[in-house]
């Protein structure tokens, strides 16, 4: 097939450090070309692929300009990056899109089959309209759980995945906690410092500060720092993964409903168990009590951690490289733009699904939340 991939030029593909759309787009884009596919990657000019490179900026918005930078997606570089994919259409069998909202004006007026991967956010209430409105793309969600109310044309999801067969891994810990991401409220990084706090284990924070979330910083994360508390800064791949083979558990008390946490699966990818609050995909990524523990509030997590080392690290690479791999994501994709081609979605072309939040998808006997 002849594919074209519109990435995000906020970052490089794949980026030097923070980055979560731009990894999945990287691995996806080297695992189609390896496959034997035509694919264009549409990005930044600094991006490494094995596929044909188009860019419309010399390096990603990051490098170029740290006010664009800011303004993801809402900028002239990402809208030059998406029109220079449909002045070429007639070029390719199908176009992925994975700048979100952004894309489908132009995606409704493709002549080209559209798939619109939803990376960044839930489909909320507020900011449904323009699906609804604009449903003619093929609209992929990367959980269950970002399929939270009635709205466009989801036609499949599909979990994200990255090449992690060659993650280090390690049956062994050296006793710390762990959060990776970066200092905002909804990440949660203060909940990870009162458990580091009230269990006694040490905590390192690698994670990126931008300059809007100062005052959260400020407040609930510097005043504890300290060399129990130790703050690293942002990390590339390799130190990020490192991190993860040796650390006792991975916090991830995320405060929103997030569709989809990468750094859940490299963790487990390296070895290490996972403790999330029960928001978003957690319980569809974490396997309760056997890759970590799906907890529902800060207590619940505290009464998590001593109960880790029952968790084997084994399983959680095993887990984690079955159903979240580039090779698990690539099938589906490959089978979703199969059946693009073959008119198989025509037939549900504006129809409203539904899905609940994933709270009410737990059974009960799970005992997810009850530790």
């Amino acid at each position: 097939m002849k594919i074209a991939q519109i990435a995000p030029v906020v970052e490089r593909v794949p980026p030097k450090k923070y980055g979560g759309t731009e990894r999945v787009v990287h691995a996806l884009t080297e695992e189609l070309v390896r496959r034997g596919h035509n694919v264009t990657l549409f990005a930044s000019g600094d991006s490494i692929t094995s596929a044909k490179l188009e860019s419309v900026a010399p390096v990603s918005l990051r490098e170029l300009d740290p006010y664009m930078y800011g303004m993801y997606g809402g900028n002239q570089w990402t809208l030059l990056n998406i029109a220079r994919v449909y002045e070429r259409q007639n070029e390719f069998d199908i176009i992925h899109d994975h700048t979100g909202h952004i894309g489908l004006p132009l995606a409704q007026l493709s002549r080209t089959p559209v798939v619109t991967t939803m990376h960044g956010a839930f489909l909320e209430e507020e900011n449904m309209k323009i699906f609804q409105s604009l449903n003619k793309p093929h609209v992929v969600t990367i959980s269950k759980a970002q399929q939270s109310i009635v709205g466009p044309r989801f036609i499949e999801t599909v979990y994200n995945g990255l090449p992690m067969e060659d993650y280090p891994f390690s049956d062994t810990h050296d006793n710390y906690l762990l959060f990776v991401g970066r200092f905002t409220m909804f990440k949660g990084a203060h909940h990870a410092i009162h458990t580091a706090l009230r269990t006694g284990y040490p905590l390192i924070l690698a994670a990126k500060l931008e300059e809007s979330e100062r005052p959260y910083f400020d407040k609930y994360i510097k005043p504890y720092l300290s060399r129990r508390i130790h703050w690293i800064g942002e990390v590339d791949t390799d130190q990020r993964n490192r991190l993860m083979s040796k650390a006792k558990a991975f916090l991830h008390p995320i405060t929103w409903n997030e569709p989809f946490g990468l750094v859940m699966i490299e963790a487990m990818a390296c070895g290490c168990p996972v403790v999330a609050f029960n928001r978003g995909s957690a319980p569809e990524v974490v396997q309760h009590k056997r890759t970590g523990y799906v907890v529902k509030d800060f207590t619940s997590m505290l009464d998590a951690i001593p109960k880790v080392d029952r968790i084997s690290r084994a399983a959680c690479r095993a887990h984690a490289l079955q159903n979240f791999s580039a090779r698990v994501m690539t099938d589906n994709y490959e089978k979703i733009y199969s059946n693009i081609l073959a008119g198989k979605y025509n037939n549900i072309h504006g129809q409203k699904q539904t899905a609940t939040y994933v709270e009410s998808w737990i059974p009960n006997d799970t005992g997810i939340g009850n530790e």
